[in-house]
């Protein structure tokens, strides 16, 4: 605006020094140039007043520009956000669902195995129906050992053996073969057919892949197979882990116990001493759980540091101190 006004005051001051001055000296003129030069100046203004509308609405324009531009990068910037947030949890439905999968296979796994347990009792009952018809109908007369009522192995008298009848004797064994034989059958071997420390391998594999049934499976049969091997007290170890991690507290009880008496010199031996006492407090056996999570660090002093801060933890939260006083 002020250079517009500069011009506008410099061309009025040249204008009036460049008239002739034969004109100021006619009156008639004079006022003639004055309504002349008064239209130029209107002209003038409203051409100068139209240049700085315009460079008004110019400048707001700019600046109009210059805020959409801040508006946008922001709303992109949002949006980046909104995406990254979109794809985290994508992310995370994806492994929820999963998991979910792995559970649903386990939860089959279960009830198919389940299904079969239930199947041999239902075969052992009818096995154990078929020896009460078998007894029921032999010989009344005269009782043969083993067909009278259930009575204690002691009251069984030497004249009761006296018999020169063999027929009960060969359908109890007949019996008794079928039941050892549906026993075997089941407890099939799923270790492979190499030496132990591919088999202990093996075995872990199903840990490491969620399948604690099978391994529950396999790292028994492994200390059933190779009971002096390196390894067997680690495998005994995970063994019970396996009942642990399903919340079977007495199984895992039961098993830490067995690997405390057989495996005491493992290399797992003080945390399975530790988790031996954690089940036993798990299940009721308080005073016998404290004092096998106290007895950790008097039997094993010279156990990894993270397995007697353990156990000092578990002393703590199970307040075993205080049983103590």
């Amino acid at each position: 605006m002020t250079k517009q006004k500069l011009f506008l005051f410099s061309f009025v001051i040249f204008f009036c020094i460049f008239i002739p001055k034969k004109i100021f000296a006619d009156s008639h003129n004079y006022e003639e140039i004055i309504k002349i030069i008064q239209q130029d100046l209107k002209t003038l203004e409203k051409a100068v007043y139209s240049n700085s509308q315009n460079e008004i609405l110019n400048e707001s324009i700019t600046e109009l520009d210059q805020s959409s531009e801040e508006v946008l990068t922001r709303h992109l910037l949002k949006l980046s956000e909104i995406e990254k947030q979109f794809q985290e949890l994508t992310n995370r439905f994806e492994e929820i669902n999963f998991k979910l999968d792995k559970l649903s296979n386990r939860l089959s796994k279960v009830q198919s195995d389940n299904q079969m347990r239930f199947q041999q009792l239902e075969t052992l009952s009818v096995s154990e129906n078929n020896n009460k018809k078998i007894s029921s109908s032999s010989d009344k007369k005269k009782i043969l050992p083993g067909s009278s009522e259930p009575q204690d192995l002691g009251a069984i008298s030497y004249k009761d053996t006296e018999t020169d009848n063999q027929e009960q004797e060969i359908q109890s064994i007949d019996t008794t073969g079928s039941v050892v034989t549906e026993t075997f059958v089941s407890e099939e071997k799923i270790l492979p057919d190499t030496n132990p420390d591919k088999q202990y391998d093996f075995a872990t594999s199903f840990l490491k892949n969620g399948d604690y049934n099978m391994a529950e499976r396999a790292f028994r049969e492994f200390v059933n197979t190779n009971p002096d091997h390196k390894l067997a007290g680690n495998a005994q170890y995970w063994y019970a882990e396996t009942f642990r991690i399903r919340q079977l507290f007495t199984d895992a009880a039961s098993a830490y116990l067995e690997g405390y008496q057989k495996y005491p010199k493992s290399e797992k031996a003080p945390i399975n001493l530790l988790k031996l006492g954690v089940s036993l407090v798990q299940i009721g056996e308080k005073d016998q759980g404290c004092l096998m999570i106290t007895g950790v660090k008097q039997q094993y002093p010279e156990a990894n540091q993270s397995v007697l801060q353990k156990a000092k933890y578990e002393e703590k939260k199970f307040e075993c101190s205080k049983d103590k006083s």
